[in-house]
């Protein structure tokens, strides 16, 4: 057990260093370089993985218009088993092993090798940017029957950027400021829909659920949906670092941004079926206002239109911490070049920050069933990379300490993962060719990309570091456990 002599500097080492790493016991302090950043508590924590998994309702009509009432309530039921359940545990499990800001990037460097590890930052980081700049369309379509002109055009365009470097501000000024704001959003966002179901109870009709029509439905529109609104449970690994007592925190958070996410989801869908006639037609994004105004009037249309626009607004800044602090991570491990790894000083990654919005500008002209699918696919990729990594560690590192533990042993860990691991593959079959090419194109540019910044380390055009303030790894054989930080 040791440290590095100096905890406030960075150390050039070679990045190759961090394949088959272990951490070493570094005692219950914290890192001196955060001592002066505000921790994240469980509270925001919560609302911080509500809105990079769901943030509301919003979004979920599609499913309705694919399949259908009884397909769409059954699909927010038991795809949480299938999927959102399983990466929750193994983003517990994983996260209080690595409680860093490199997140997945750094289990699946310790469990797969660096160049995977930089495969997984790469792909899940574009996959983040791309549904991030889902976020402005989707509040610009909530908007636009307020405010028609924005609609499209010049002006659609100037809103998608004036509302970027808005919310991109709000992450430049902190991670504790952009947590409580979630907490503020989550609430503002969900309460219309509490009071739609009051309004709702007299005109609620059981036999509307029961609607099933297994030869109109678009299986692809109807799993993309699913699988866009329930998954991104790992994000919140990549904000580890940040998180006060992580060990502990982040199960619990994990845990109780589950049920929100699933309550958040089903119980809109159950009053908007039940309580108005089937029109599938109509269920597509926004359909929730209209419901609003069937329901209750204009006031709680407009009511649900700016809880939408709260709703979208909370997951754009959380998806965007969670991009911009996985940059940083990849750059304290020495993947990225060291200025990714500077702080403002609000203590957030500004180059980070910076990088994540220009690429939500330049993907927002993607449609809202482009965008989906193409994060899926690329998401996709990086799951199956986090599998394998959650499986081998249990195989080869069994007594390695895990704050938090699933309780299975190796077999029940690969029975865990074959579910997902089928939905993934589902996933990625009935992607269209057109998804299918730019989501490879991608991957291809991952795979050059990581020999590419070797070259710069090794013609020092770019400095490449390893901060000082995290604990040293080392060479482990399959006999040595990985020893977890104390926090």
């Amino acid at each position: 057990m040791k440290l590095r002599s100096t905890a406030n500097r960075r150390e050039s080492v070679p990045t190759g260093e961090l394949n088959g790493e272990a951490y070493v016991n570094i005692g219950e302090e914290a890192p001196p370089r955060l001592e002066k950043f505000k921790k994240v508590s469980v509270i925001p924590l919560i609302f911080l993985i509500f809105y990079e998994v769901s943030g509301g309702p919003f979004g979920a009509e599609d499913s309705v218009g694919a399949a259908g009432p009884l397909l769409a309530l059954l699909g927010f039921l038991v795809f949480p088993f299938i999927w959102s359940v399983p990466e929750a545990l193994i983003t517990a499990e994983m996260g209080t092993m690595f409680p860093e800001n490199g997140g997945y990037v750094v289990w699946v460097s310790s469990a797969l090798g660096p160049f995977w590890g930089f495969q997984q930052g790469w792909m899940k980081w574009l996959s983040g940017v791309i549904d991030n700049a889902l976020y402005p369309v989707l509040f610009l379509d909530y908007v636009k029957s307020a405010i028609p002109v924005l609609g499209g055009g010049w002006p659609r365009v100037l809103a998608v950027l004036a509302l970027t470097l808005v919310l991109t501000y709000m992450n430049y000024r902190g991670l504790t400021i952009v947590g409580w704001t979630a907490v503020f959003l989550g609430v503002s966002s969900l309460i219309p829909f509490v009071v739609m179901g009051f309004i709702a109870i007299p005109k609620l009709e059981p036999s509307r659920w029961l609607v099933v029509n297994l030869h109109k439905v678009d299986w692809r529109l109807y799993l993309n949906t699913l699988f866009w609104n329930l998954n991104y449970w790992d994000s919140v690994s990549t904000l580890a670092g940040e998180v006060d007592n992580p060990k502990r925190t982040l199960p619990k958070a994990l845990f109780y941004a589950l049920i929100l996410v699933v309550f958040g989801y089903f119980f809109p869908l159950l009053i908007g079926t039940g309580a108005t006639p089937l029109n599938r037609d109509m269920w597509s994004d926004g359909y929730f206002s209209d419901i609003g105004k069937m329901l209750g009037g204009v006031w709680l249309r407009t009511w649900i239109q700016g809880a939408a626009a709260l709703a979208n607004m909370g997951m754009f800044v959380a998806e965007m911490s969670s991009d911009s602090f996985q940059l940083l991570g990849m750059a304290e491990r020495g993947m990225l070049p060291e200025f990714f790894g500077n702080r403002s000083r609000y203590g957030t990654p500004l180059v980070g920050i910076l990088f994540s919005a220009s690429g939500v500008i330049l993907l927002s002209w993607l449609s809202f069933e482009e965008i989906v699918a193409a994060e899926n696919f690329l998401y996709c990729f990086g799951m199956i990379l986090e599998f394998i990594s959650f499986v081998k560690l249990r195989i080869q590192n069994p007594t390695a300490s895990r704050p938090f533990k699933i309780p299975v042993g190796t077999i029940g860990a690969i029975l865990m993962c074959v579910p997902p691991t089928i939905l993934i593959c589902v996933v990625l079959a009935i992607a269209s060719l057109k998804i299918m090419g730019i989501s490879l194109l991608a991957v291809l540019i991952g795979f050059l990309l990581h020999p590419g910044l070797k070259y710069v380390e090794k013609k020092r055009w770019m400095r490449f570091s390893i901060s000082a303030d995290l604990p040293d790894l080392y060479a482990a054989t399959n006999n040595e456990s990985i020893e977890t930080i104390r926090n």
